[in-house]
């Protein structure tokens, strides 16, 4: 709430910034943003599954660190976030 002349009121949140809630959200969102990455998964280092190149992850974690600065999700959602 925010006083005005005696009066209060609802502070209003931006209805153009909407949070992201779930990781599929933040993926999809990825993608859209970054459609030239590489998508092609490799063998990972123990050799037991896939991943994807290592530009791919990184420009990731960049991304879910600048979504998480930005407001656009939480603090937990950022640290649960993987690809």
């Amino acid at each position: 709430m925010v006083a005005m002349r005696g009066q209060f009121r609802p502070i209003t949140v931006d209805e153009s910034k909407t949070m992201m809630t779930t990781q599929k959200q933040i993926r999809a969102a990825f993608w859209a943003t970054f459609p030239n990455l590489s998508r092609v998964k490799i063998p990972d280092y123990a050799g037991t599954g896939r991943m994807y190149t290592t530009d791919t992850r990184c420009t990731f974690a960049d991304y879910v660190d600048e979504l998480q600065r930005d407001g656009e999700i939480s603090e937990a959602l950022a640290h649960r976030a993987t690809l």
